[in-house]
């Protein structure tokens, strides 16, 4: 894809802010667990860092043969100014491990590096949620206001759009793959009753690079109660350098308004390789939104 595709995806970013909205919410509103990213803004004036360290275990069942053992962490800070609906933000990989060939006498082969480094901003372009005079609750029917409602089905519509910085020689990008390269993305959101969520991102990254790649993430989150949520996700993962699809399950803990504990497992169904990991991770906000109606 052209540099042009690129250019689409930002103008598509920051054309549509006269109507959109945002959802800024008295607790964290963390991406974790999981690896997509949700719909709405962490809102004016609201810092948030989301980081999770794993290990990981592959191992290649046909030639070439390996095994790699190792460690890495995700992260994510978050920044949202100016618009309510608008945040800057910056996300990675960085993964250490050791990669072993059997097959060739026990060659050990050690890296380190980012396996994803990128910046942009991501814009809210329409919130179905937001409020109405006209919505109003039904005072006579507790299950009716938690009964399913066509309305649900009309998601929130979000669109990204980044750059990429891979390293010279990095062993987790295909050969030639270095400097910036360009990402976008477009992010579905639907809040069922019941604390179900549904989030869909659909992405194209390392655009004008030799690694073009196209990913889908669909995620679905339940909370039993204001504290404690599970979810299940899939990722899919096409280009000409690597495919794979990838199962995650876990779950998070609210600790306090600002700070959200989470745990997950990935698996995948092929051995070429068989991916397994594990993550611990934490989010934490420093929240100094102020609503604008509360402003003097």
């Amino acid at each position: 894809m052209k540099f042009y595709s690129y250019l689409i995806v930002f103008t598509t970013v920051f054309g549509f802010y006269p109507s959109a909205h945002a959802q800024y919410t008295d607790v964290i509103n963390s991406n974790r667990p999981g690896a997509s990213q949700s719909a709405f803004a962490v809102g004016t004036q609201v810092f948030q860092l989301e980081v999770g360290p794993y290990i990981i275990n592959e191992k290649r069942a046909i030639y070439p043969k390996y095994e790699v053992s190792g460690y890495g962490v995700d992260f994510a800070a978050h920044y949202g100014f100016w618009k309510e609906a608008l945040e800057f933000n910056v996300q990675g990989t960085f993964q250490s491990d050791v990669q072993s060939y059997d097959a060739l006498g026990g060659v050990e082969n050690k890296r380190s590096n980012f396996k994803t480094l990128n910046a942009g901003a991501k814009y809210l372009v329409y919130d179905p949620n937001k409020k109405n005079i006209n919505d109003k609750p039904n005072i006579y029917s507790y299950h009716a206001n938690r009964g399913f409602q066509l309305k649900s089905l009309i998601p929130a519509l979000s669109v990204t759009a980044g750059v990429n910085f891979d390293s010279a020689d990095n062993p987790y990008t295909a050969p030639g793959v270095e400097g910036l390269s360009y990402r976008g993305a477009l992010i579905t959101q639907n809040n069922f009753p019941g604390g179900w969520v549904l989030v869909t991102n659909i992405i194209m990254d390392r655009i004008t690079s030799m690694q073009q790649e196209f990913q889908y993430i669909v995620t679905l989150t339940h909370s039993f109660n204001p504290k404690w949520v599970i979810f299940g996700e899939t990722q899919g993962i096409k280009s000409d350098f690597y495919a794979d699809n990838l199962f995650r399950f876990g779950g998070g803990y609210l600790w306090n308004q600002n700070i959200q504990l989470d745990t997950a497992i990935t698996l995948n169904a092929k051995d070429t390789p068989s991916v397994l990991s594990v993550n611990f991770g934490a989010s934490y906000r420093l929240d100094r939104h102020v609503d604008k109606e509360n402003k003097k």
